[in-house]
């Protein structure tokens, strides 16, 4: 067994386990989050006074690193998503001695690694993927708390380049499932990952609640092989607003000091509203969004916007669906989901498409009917 050379530099030692890829050693250890900049740099990428490009890592997003500063800062957290590190060479790996265990697959060995800790600024490793989250290991108050690393022993930046790509090129979760999967767990998340837990967890009530008026008409991820004609993210999007807005419909309800968000007073202006629309427009309910720009995204994004108007008028202690649908009844008359020709807006019914300058312009539309009805009958 070679015993690694005495060095003037401090060493940091980590018990760790190493295998061999093509033929580069990799190792999987343990480090304090605190650490992990000591030795690892973040290569950003720019550009030299030539023009050459330097590194490969791009600017970090400050808000994002906070969100998860917060998330290990709030209590005791469970993190076990590595970092990626490419380390020097100059670290040394000591296999263990003894005998392998029965049963051993022989695919890696443990040992300790020893990696330099230089004193003149450089560094012995460069983080290839997770530098936001070493940021925000860096900055937590728990200096030991221990992080998951993964490091192949390579100085060639051609090399660091090459695995940033094809860690980062991955499809990222889709926006959808996050939504489905948060009602279903209940642990404390960043704020970005919080705003979006209660929409959902409301979404999901709507599609399986019995008095629902969407009851199974929404799509969901996991359940894209039903008939189900609302696409989920457009209705999270629409409640989204409406809790973050302080005009909006849901904002009163929403969670303010020690006081708790009003869940279920949200859940009846919701299925208030929705149950008045499916009485004011039967011929459009439920019906594919090819045949009802209703149950389009770009429908339900509007009539979201337009829900903010109507409820938020309503007098306290009124019949929240006799409210909802006299206001949506006398707008009815003038809109063409299924047919005919919005001639205000000059677009046949199924023009309207799900980008943002159809829903603003159908959006506004059905504001100013509302308000021209709507004062139509006070003034009668």
């Amino acid at each position: 067994m070679t015993r690694p050379k005495k060095t003037g530099e401090p060493i940091l030692a980590v018990r760790a386990v190493r295998t061999f890829q093509a033929e580069k050693a990799v190792y999987a250890f343990f480090l304090a989050g605190a650490d992990l900049l000591r030795i690892a740099d973040l290569s950003r990428v720019h550009r030299d006074a030539e023009g050459s490009l330097h590194g490969f890592q791009r600017k970090g997003i400050r808000s994002h690193v906070q969100a998860i500063t917060d998330y290990l800062n709030h209590g005791p957290a469970l993190f076990p998503n590595s970092i990626i590190l490419a380390i020097s060479p100059r670290a040394r790996f000591t296999a263990a001695r003894g005998e392998r265990p029965e049963g051993d697959l022989r695919v890696a060995e443990a040992g300790t690694l020893r990696i330099p800790v230089p004193v003149d600024g450089t560094r012995a490793a460069w983080i290839v993927d997770g530098q936001q989250r070493s940021l925000a290991l860096s900055q937590a108050k728990d200096k030991a708390f221990p992080v998951p690393v993964v490091a192949f022993a390579s100085e060639d930046l051609s090399v660091h380049r090459e695995q940033f790509i094809l860690v980062n090129k991955a499809k990222p979760l889709d926006p959808r499932l996050i939504n489905e999967l948060l009602p279903e767990v209940d642990a404390y998340f960043p704020r970005d990952l919080a705003a979006r837990k209660i929409p959902s967890l409301l979404v999901h009530r709507l599609q399986t609640a019995a008095d629902s008026p969407l009851q199974g008409l929404i799509r969901r991820v996991s359940e894209e092989e039903n008939t189900a004609v609302i696409i989920d993210s457009a209705l999270i999007k629409g409640i989204r607003q409406s809790i973050a807005s302080g005009l909006g419909a849901l904002g009163p309800l929403r969670a303010s000091g020690s006081q708790p968000a009003d869940v279920d007073g949200m859940y009846r202006v919701l299925t208030a509203f929705w149950s008045a629309a499916r009485d004011a427009f039967p011929e459009a309910w439920g019906r594919p969004a090819t045949e009802s720009r209703l149950m389009h995204s770009a429908g339900i994004e509007a009539m979201s916007l337009l829900m903010d108007r109507v409820m938020s008028r309503a007098a306290p202690g009124v019949d929240l669906y006799t409210h909802a649908y006299e206001a949506l009844s006398r707008v009815a008359p003038h809109c063409h989901w299924t047919s005919g020709r919005w001639a205000e807006l000059q677009r046949d019914w199924n023009e309207i498409q799900n980008v943002a300058r159809d829903i603003k312009m159908l959006s506004s539309h059905l504001a100013r009917l509302d308000h021209l009805y709507a004062f139509a009958k006070v003034a009668s």
